[in-house]
């Protein structure tokens, strides 16, 4: 089975086992990842906005087009990685995901991680973060490498080694220029950390 068939599988679970009924009641479509199930580098958001709950694609929007820009900047392109949300539906009214929201779509996050197997993870905001490294304030450890091992439940192992890397979310960087210049400072590391990784 290939991965992008395993990936397709888990939508279909999640939709199968009624996860968050609510937010896919007030939402369009499930919003699962998009991008390259063989990529080494998959980025987390927090959950879908407005043209990502129309198009069923993650970052999408304004946020998406920068992302694309810093993507540029470290020389790659969407096709080079695999972008997801913990939440795959669109909260209301796009408010923050709630602390339960998260924890129903996390064991379909760990699933996706499962197939892809990713050297590196690049969460953006604050949510994402704190989902792999619930203790660490963004503002403090943005742009700072985490080797973490996560656990996994289908996996004999039971192990996937990542990096993690902490980044603000681009949504927060179109409205504050600083935290743009911090955000394109902090994608040029991971270039540097994939380089690490693959001696």
């Amino acid at each position: 089975m290939s991965k992008q068939a395993q990936l397709d599988a888990i939508a279909k679970k999640i939709v199968d086992d009624k996860v968050t009924p609510e937010l896919a009641a007030s939402a369009t479509q499930l919003v699962l990842g998009d991008g390259n199930p063989d990529a080494d580098v998959v980025f987390i958001g927090e959950a879908p906005g407005k043209n990502e709950d129309l198009q069923g694609k993650p970052f999408v929007g304004v946020s998406g087009k920068f992302l694309n820009e810093m993507l540029g900047t470290i020389g790659m392109e969407r096709k080079d990685i695999y972008i997801t949300n913990i939440v795959k539906y669109r909260p209301p009214d796009n408010r923050d995901p709630k602390p339960d929201e998260k924890k129903a779509f996390l064991p379909y996050l760990q699933s996706q991680l499962e197939v892809i197997q990713p050297k590196v993870v690049v969460t953006l905001g604050r949510h994402s973060m704190n989902c792999f490294l619930p203790d660490l304030q963004i503002s403090k450890v943005h742009g700072e490498p985490k080797r973490v091992k996560l656990s996994l439940k289908n996996n004999s192992q039971d192990v996937l080694e990542v990096v993690i890397l902490p980044l603000y979310h681009p949504a927060a960087a179109l409205y504050n220029p600083l935290q743009r210049q911090t955000l394109i400072d902090d994608f040029a590391v991971i270039p540097l950390v994939m380089n690490k990784i693959k001696k």
